[in-house]
């Protein structure tokens, strides 16, 4: 009689945790599904390019050294650079950015620079996320009410009283104001069904019975345009790298390669506190999340990046191992293959309901709320970066949270002090502690300036750890006009 049960034994050793992958991997799939497809739609491209980017997220990412449990595909966080990337430069220019963003990224990984991303400043990430957040909220709001959303993210705003005054005689938008309230609805209140229906993922579930009350009740509503998988991928052409030359492109490319790289390895970090398995390695996640967007590129498809969302799922569903997220892909490249056509009964105001509630997500209100009442500075920045972000443009917004968060830091580092030592008679003595930058010359001016200009004066500077050029040169240049005729010069004492 044979015995089967070494060989069974043997894929058991092998592949010790497979059951349990395989089951995170269905859930991480219903997760990324309607996600794939509602980003893709608010970036103006063809849905399907949602599902290749998810795709190679699963078997191209998913593959790699990096972060084990991590799960990548198209982000929220990215819709807002995607869309003016399409509208600024074309569809065709949107695979030379994604891959020339992946090259850089491989580069980055390779000189080691992954870890220099944990340096970012965490209240300009947050910003950057809640100005995302909030256009993404502006902008979605308009296919809830069957109209067109303006370009900017100013205008988005602007113009929602507007939206809300013309959907009220408009035919269409009541039906479709109902079908979005409705899916973010079910987003809200599904934690609350029982256990049993909780298997389905909020995100799938409210697509799914928008989708169902729409073709039952045949609700006049826009629904997803279906291309084809392989009619939508479109690799970029030669003539298309030439567009890069131009300054506007070189920036859409800087932004989506420190925005994704960024949303990628503070993802990861959020990830590793929620397992207890192997931490992860940020040049290798780094390098990983490169090749990925570099096969996008190819493709023509999004730029992808590592999404919390999917990767909190897989790992409370269980997932021990990366074979998880490889399964993931292949679920949606089987679903691309064989039920394209089921996109076509989305309903797109469903979609946006689904991008609302994720760009609400977005915007951090509580870690607001924390920062302003115990680090106000940071809470400035935050708010700063995100409301250039709405006001300005995506890389500007960034580019001016960075330079305010240096300015504060330097402005915090600059901690001096001024003792002064006046006995009545005799010199006034002054020391001088901490660190002396031209952010902080005022202050030291004003004090120095108030002391008697009729007395000697000793400035000691050997407690000053720093001492910048124009401080320098301004305390010299304070010193030779302070005394009056007839009085001892300012003596400046110096360490050394």
């Amino acid at each position: 009689m044979t015995d089967n049960r070494a060989p069974r034994a043997a894929r058991i050793s092998r592949f010790p945790y497979l059951r349990q992958d395989f089951t995170a991997s269905l859930v991480v799939f219903l997760v990324a599904l309607p996600l794939c497809v509602g980003v893709a739609v608010a970036s103006g491209v063809p849905a399907e390019l949602g599902l290749v980017t998810g795709i190679v997220g699963g078997l191209v990412t998913g593959l790699m050294r990096g972060s084990s449990l991590q799960v990548s595909g198209p982000a929220a966080g990215m819709t807002v650079l995607v869309f003016e990337a399409v509208k600024e430069l074309g569809l065709p220019a949107l695979g030379a950015v994604v891959l020339t963003t992946g090259v850089l990224q491989v580069a980055m990984g390779l000189l080691r620079w992954g870890r220099y991303f944990r340096a970012i400043s965490v209240s300009v990430v947050e910003g950057m996320l809640a100005g995302i957040g909030l256009v993404l909220i502006a902008g979605q709001l308009y296919p809830a009410l069957a109209a067109k959303a303006p370009d900017s993210g100013l205008d988005k705003v602007a113009g929602l009283p507007g939206a809300f005054l013309h959907a009220l005689s408009a035919g269409q938008a009541p039906a479709s104001l109902a079908v979005c309230t409705g899916t973010i609805a079910v987003l809200l209140l599904w934690k609350r069904t029982p256990a049993r229906l909780r298997v389905v993922p909020a995100p799938l579930a409210a697509v799914g019975l928008a989708t169902l009350a729409a073709f039952m009740l045949s609700l006049p509503v826009s629904t997803v345009e279906v291309h084809g998988l392989l009619d939508s991928i479109q690799p970029p052409p030669l003539s298309s790298f030439g567009v890069l030359a131009g300054v506007g492109a070189l920036g859409t490319v800087v932004a989506f390669t420190l925005i994704a790289s960024a949303e990628s390895l503070f993802s990861a970090a959020a990830v590793d506190r929620l397992h207890s398995g192997p931490r992860t390695e940020y040049d290798r996640e780094l390098i990983a999340q490169g090749t990925g967007n570099t096969v996008c590129g190819l493709l023509g498809a999004l730029p992808m990046t590592a999404v919390i969302v999917r990767s909190a799922a897989n790992v409370q569903a269980g997932a021990r191992t990366k074979a998880s997220r490889v399964l993931h892909g292949g679920w949606l490249l089987l679903f691309a293959a064989l039920l394209p056509g089921a996109l076509g009964y989305i309903p797109v105001p469903a979609l946006a309901g689904i991008l609302i509630y994720s760009g609400a997500k977005l915007v951090p209100l509580r870690a607001w709320a924390t920062l302003w009442r115990e680090h106000r500075g940071e809470a400035l920045v935050l708010s700063v970066t995100a409301l250039s972000i709405v006001t300005v443009s995506m890389f500007e917004g960034v580019l001016i949270g960075l330079a305010l968060a240096v300015v504060k830091t330097a402005w915090e580092a600059s901690h001096i002090k001024l003792d002064v030592v006046d006995k009545g008679v005799g010199p006034v003595d002054a020391h001088l502690f901490g660190n002396a930058t031209f952010l902080r010359l005022p202050k030291i001016l004003d004090s120095l300036e108030s002391l008697p200009q009729d007395r000697p004066v000793r400035l000691d500077l050997r407690g000053l750890h720093h001492l910048d050029h124009a401080c320098r040169t301004a305390l010299e240049n304070w010193a030779e006009r302070h005394s009056t005729t007839g009085t001892e010069p300012v003596r400046m004492m110096t360490a050394g």
